[in-house]
């Protein structure tokens, strides 16, 4: 029996060596989701508590009173990419819940010049044509209680599906696991741990496409990709506490660890594993108007001379709730402090309790 085993355990390990494993792989699944969220630079793994919990840490799913339908919209690079999202969530008794997530980042009508000169030499603008690429990921969430007070568990269940117009497409499959603890001082803990199992992306390209391009610039022949691909595990460590005061007003402030276990700009950063900070405030009033800050992102970013500087994305947001409606507005990378690009995130949630 133990040889058997020793031999299943080989097997798996030199298929999963067989593949590509990269250090950044399926990356518009870490963009994150809600305004509300990006407001506080994404440093929600301890408090999340609502429809948005599938994305961020599936065990607050277990804090639902209701059902809850969220959608957000945002657009990179100069409106370029369009970016949306859309989750529902509903609680199936007092310890467990359920939701159903959906990501898609595209960029649409771009040009096709592969065949932009004919056999001839000759330039023909005829001869250009349109096609998209788009990233999809669904996700099913469940979320469940467990006997210690304030302790609660979630699980993902992820497929992901990658579109490169007619050239090549994927599917992938992969798996997420949270777990949030509140304590009576009202302290919030949490982890969220993304592709535990390594998540798995199959490609297909289709070969008369490829050909038709291969040879394009003579000597510099490309070699046909890898079809398979390897997502490596994250893992996110939060901790946030809710003050009020007056009654009226709230302050909650949360701090995240976001870790890779690969080596990256992060500015912890070794062989085994990366670390980047993020820190995040939301400001309430009467639980109706929010006022949201936050940085993240801390990177080290090389300069033109070879020298090293410290990046980092700091980020503002505001937000609107009344009666099950909310509406959050999020400005990202403000000052342009970071590599990345700011973006103006739209998001709105609705409560069931709307229409009782």
């Amino acid at each position: 029996m133990k040889k058997k085993l020793l031999l299943v355990l080989l097997v798996v390990c030199l298929g999963l060596q067989a593949q590509t494993t990269r250090k950044y792989s399926n990356e518009f699944m870490n963009i994150g989701v809600d305004a509300a969220a990006f407001g506080m630079a994404n440093a929600v793994t301890a408090s999340t508590a609502n429809v948005n919990s599938g994305y961020w840490n599936p065990a607050g799913l277990v804090q639902l009173e209701d059902n809850q339908l969220a959608l957000m919209h945002a657009s990179y690079f100069a409106n370029i990419a369009n970016y949306d999202y859309a989750a529902f969530a509903m609680p199936l008794d007092k310890q467990s819940a359920v939701a159903l997530s959906v990501i898609r980042f595209g960029v649409d009508d771009i040009l096709n010049t592969t065949q932009l000169i004919d056999e001839q030499g000759n330039i023909d603008y005829n001869r250009i044509s349109l096609f998209s690429t788009a990233d999809y990921g669904v996700t099913f969430s469940y979320a469940r209680a467990l006997p210690l007070d304030g302790l609660n568990i979630g699980v993902n269940a992820k497929v992901i599906r990658r579109v490169i117009g007619d050239f090549a497409n994927s599917w992938g499959f992969g798996l997420d696991a949270g777990i949030q603890f509140q304590s009576k001082s009202n302290w919030r803990f949490g982890i969220m741990a993304r592709d535990i199992t390594t998540t798995f992306n199959a490609w297909t390209i289709d070969e008369d496409q490829f050909a038709t391009i291969s040879n394009a610039v003579e000597g510099q022949n490309q070699e046909l990709p890898e079809t398979t691909e390897l997502t490596l595990p994250k893992l996110n460590i939060g901790i946030a506490k809710k003050f009020v005061f007056h009654y009226d007003y709230s302050l909650l402030a949360a701090v995240d660890l976001n870790m890779r276990f690969a080596e990256t700009n992060d500015i912890i950063s070794s062989s085994f594993a990366s670390i980047t900070p993020a820190v995040g405030l939301e400001f309430g009033y009467i639980d109706l108007i929010f006022v949201r800050a936050g940085a993240g992102n801390f990177q080290n970013i090389q300069q033109l001379d070879g020298s090293d500087n410290v990046g980092f994305q700091p980020n503002i947001g505001v937000g609107f709730k009344y009666k099950g409606i909310q509406l959050d507005y999020a400005l990202t990378d403000i000052g342009d402090q970071s590599a990345a690009l700011y973006s103006n995130v739209f998001s709105l949630t609705i409560d069931w309790s709307l229409f009782r």
